[in-house]
C-alpha cells in the first residue's frame, strides 16, 4: 500500500518515541526501568493493601483501584514500546490499534474519577470523622469504584466508535509511540467534526464535574484542618490526604499544560512529551508518593517484611 494515497490500512507503523537509531537502545533501558517501577511499586501497594487487614479501609481501597489502573496504563503502551525493540517489529494491526487507543483513553478518564472519589473521602475523613465509617462504609466505596469504572470506559465508547469507523488515512505511520486518539485524527481524511465535538464534552465533564468536585472539598478540608487547636493535631490531619493532593496536582498540571499548547504542529511535537509523562512518569511516581509520605504504608510494609522474615528464620530453625 502506498501511504502517499488515501488508503484504508490493515496496520499501522508506531514511530515510537524517537526515531533515531542511536537513541532506541538508551529509550529501551530508560522505559524497561520505568515499567518495572511502575509495576513493581504498584503491584506492592495492591499486594499490601490485599494482605494487610489494617488497610482495609476506603482509602486504601481507591489506592488500589490507582495501582491497578497505573498498572494497567503503563502496559498498554510502554510494553509495546519494549516488545518493538526485542522484535524489531513496530507495527500494530487496525484492530489492536483501536482498541488501545480506547483503553488508554479510558484509563485516563478513570484515573480522574477515582482522585474524585478520594477527594470525597478525604473530605468525609476529616471534616465528618464520627460519621465516617457509616458515610463511607463498603457498599458506598464499592458503589462509588464502580461507577468510576463504568464511566470511564463508557464516555470513550462513542469517538472509539468512530475513529474505528474511519474510512482512510492519509499515512500508516503514527508519530506517537501508542495509539492516540490525536495522532489518528490528524491521520484521517475524513470529517472529524463529530469526533472534536464529542471529544470537547468529554473534556467539558472533567472540566466541571470531575475538576470542581475534586478540588472543592480540599478548600473544606483545609479549612477544617486550620481550626484544629494543635500544631500536631494539624499535622497528622493534613498528613492523611497531602499523598492525595501531590498526585492530584502532578496530574493536572500535566493535562493543562497538554490541553494548553497553542497550535497543531506544537501540539503534535508536544503529545509525545506529555503522554509518556501521564502513562509512565506519574503512574511510576504515584507508588512512590503513597509509600513515602503515608505511615500506614510504611508500617504495612515493615509488617509483611518481618513476617517474610520470620518465615525463613523459622525455617531454618527446623
Amino acid at each position: 500500500m502506498n501511504s502517499t494515497h488515501l488508503n484504508f490500512f490493515d496496520y499501522f507503523i508506531i514511530v515510537g518515541i524517537s526515531d533515531v537509531p542511536e537513541m532506541q537502545l538508551p529509550i529501551f533501558l530508560i522505559v524497561l526501568f520505568i515499567y518495572l517501577i511502575t509495576f513493581g511499586g504498584n503491584m506492592t501497594i495492591l499486594s499490601l493493601i490485599c494482605l494487610d487487614h489494617r488497610l482495609h479501609i476506603p482509602m486504601y481501597f481507591f489506592l488500589a483501584n490507582l495501582s491497578i489502573l497505573d498498572m494497567a496504563s503503563s502496559s498498554v503502551t510502554l510494553f509495546k514500546i519494549l516488545a518493538s525493540f526485542i522484535t524489531g517489529n513496530s507495527m500494530i494491526s487496525y484492530q489492536a490499534c483501536i482498541l488501545q487507543l480506547y483503553i488508554c483513553a479510558s484509563l485516563i478518564g478513570l484515573e480522574l474519577l477515582i482522585l474524585t472519589a478520594m477527594s470525597y473521602d478525604r473530605y468525609v475523613a476529616i471534616c465528618n470523622p464520627l460519621n465516617y465509617h457509616m458515610v463511607m462504609n463498603h457498599r458506598v466505596s464499592v458503589l462509588l469504584a464502580a461507577v468510576c469504572w463504568l464511566w470511564a470506559f463508557l464516555e470513550c465508547l462513542p469517538h472509539t466508535i468512530i475513529i474505528f469507523n474511519f474510512a482512510c488515512y492519509k499515512s500508516n505511520r503514527i508519530n506517537h509511540f501508542f495509539c492516540d486518539i490525536l495522532p489518528l485524527k490528524n491521520l484521517t481524511c475524513c470529517s472529524t467534526t463529530i469526533l472534536s465535538q464529542l471529544m470537547l464534552a468529554v473534556d467539558l465533564f472533567h472540566l466541571f464535574f470531575s475538576f470542581p468536585l475534586t478540588f472543592i472539598p480540599y478548600v473544606f478540608i483545609i479549612t477544617t484542618i486550620l481550626r484544629i487547636p494543635s500544631s500536631v493535631g494539624r499535622h497528622k490531619a493534613f498528613r492523611t490526604c497531602s499523598s492525595h493532593l501531590t498526585v492530584v496536582i502532578l496530574l493536572y498540571v500535566v493535562l493543562l499544560c497538554q490541553y494548553l499548547i497553542p497550535n497543531q504542529e506544537a501540539q503534535s511535537n508536544s503529545n509525545k512529551l506529555f503522554s509518556l509523562v501521564n502513562t509512565a512518569a506519574v503512574p511510576m511516581l504515584n507508588p512512590l508518593i503513597y509509600s513515602l509520605k503515608n505511615k500506614d504504608v510504611k508500617l504495612a510494609l515493615g509488617r509483611e517484611v518481618n513476617k517474610v522474615r520470620a518465615f525463613f528464620n523459622y525455617d531454618k530453625l527446623k
